[in-house]
């Protein structure tokens, strides 16, 4: 069964109270008890006193100072000066009732209660001053003064309650403070777990928040690739299928050349409606299936050149390695995406492509020499406009990458292309 820390503070807190308020009507009980005492020995011959009235009087002096520091002046026990001056007037009380009458001895020793509530070093010498007057009360009151017959008995009883009143004491202060430490232990760690409990429940809500993020930008990147998709392999296999197509119309009175662009052109709408349906499944492009980057890339070249009729090659540099397969994609789309761009706007007689393996980076450049253009001249966002340059640079900046566009008119264009070279056997 669980139970609240509050609720045991709460329970741990009134019983404290209850037992400060008892500890201080233990004095006015001694008092009382001493008082009622005096009064039955009053005929006592042993007892050496003074008289009844001396002591009611002394016993009336004493109540109205308890009463007075412990009842009427508010956190009496926390202000030194007051305490100070309670604790001295106690003692004075204390010696008058033990010169009066031996037996107040019996409220001597609830000085001890009030000992503690003095600070440092003040406790101890309360303490022993509490000790020497139980000691006189013990020994039969202030006779033992002028009795040099006693002086050694009242030096061993003075002794002895200095002793045990300032070992007890000493032990009091020690445990206090090893409660108080413990205590404020207690109060930090149960600050610090709230503090964490506060952080977790923080921390749960950032997580949602990421969550939420997350998807969202998953959905927005799966939103982009099937854009940057789209316009790679349906945009341009309808393009070229369009071009086919009007080209074969003007190739009416050559049979020969009109078959082979509608063979070109059927060709072209398989091969984009097979890539669409990979590019639905985030499947590798076709040309990556069975072959290397490089061998992909250059069937690509070939294909391209053979359909628009320009001169194109294709040069590899460095160490040919597998790559992570969406580094792969992303080199082999640019290229496309470059080279579809030449044949729609360049007008160039060569092509030349390079692709070359580093260290740590591994580069895709494609020249030309067309009619180049002005990159920092504004272009229409449309089909025909600047969304395959665009394209390029979102789906190479996806992977780490940058793209790199230098061109002039009538100076052809260089793309170059970098990403990281992360092996597949390194990512696995």
């Amino acid at each position: 069964m669980l139970v609240d820390r509050n609720v045991l503070r709460r329970v741990s807190r009134g019983w404290r109270t209850r037992l400060d308020q008892r500890l201080r009507l233990l004095p006015y009980v001694a008092l009382a008890t001493s008082t009622l005492l005096v009064v039955l020995g009053r005929d006592e011959p042993d007892l050496i006193r003074q008289p009844l009235p001396a002591s009611f009087a002394a016993a009336v002096v004493t109540a109205a100072w308890l009463l007075w520091f412990t009842t009427l002046h508010p956190q009496w026990e926390t202000r030194r000066r007051t305490m100070a001056v309670y604790f001295v007037g106690f003692l004075a009380l204390t010696a008058t009732l033990v010169w009066t009458n031996p037996l107040y001895g019996f409220f001597a020793w609830t000085g001890y209660l009030n000992v503690l509530y003095l600070h440092g070093r003040w406790r101890l010498a309360g303490a022993a001053s509490v000790g020497v007057w139980t000691a006189v009360s013990q020994v039969g009151g202030f006779t033992a003064f002028t009795d040099r017959d006693q002086w050694a008995t009242l030096a061993v009883f003075i002794a002895i309650n200095i002793t045990i009143g300032t070992a007890m004491t000493y032990l009091s202060i020690v445990t206090n403070e090893h409660h108080t430490r413990r205590a404020e232990v207690v109060a930090q760690l149960e600050e610090a777990n709230d503090k964490l409990a506060a952080a977790l429940a923080e921390n749960a809500g950032l997580h949602a928040q990421l969550l939420v993020q997350a998807r969202e930008a998953g959905v927005l990147d799966e939103r982009q690739r099937l854009a940057g998709e789209i316009h790679d392999v349906l945009a341009q296999g309808l393009t070229g299928i369009v071009t086919q197509l009007e080209a074969a119309d003007q190739a009416e009175q050559r049979p020969v050349d009109r078959r082979r662009h509608l063979d070109t052109a059927k060709q072209l709408a398989r091969d984009s409606l097979a890539e669409a349906r990979r590019s639905v499944q985030a499947l590798r492009p076709r040309p990556l299936d069975a072959a290397t980057l490089p061998d992909a890339l250059a069937e690509v070249v070939d294909g391209w050149s053979a359909r628009h009729g320009v001169t194109a090659r294709i040069i590899t540099t460095g160490t040919a390695h597998p790559l992570l397969p969406e580094i792969e994609a992303t080199l082999l789309r640019t290229a496309q995406e470059a080279l579809a761009n030449v044949a729609r706007h360049a007008e160039a007689g060569r092509v030349a492509l390079t692709l070359s393996y580093m260290e740590d980076l591994v580069t895709l450049d494609v020249r030309d020499d067309g009619a180049g253009f002005d990159p920092q001249a504004p272009r229409e966002e449309a089909y025909e406009g600047g969304y395959g340059l665009r394209a390029m640079r979102e789906r190479v900046q996806r992977i780490a990458g940058t793209l790199e566009i230098e061109s002039e008119p009538g100076a052809g264009t260089a793309i170059s292309a970098c990403v990281p070279a992360i092996h597949l056997g390194a990512a696995a």
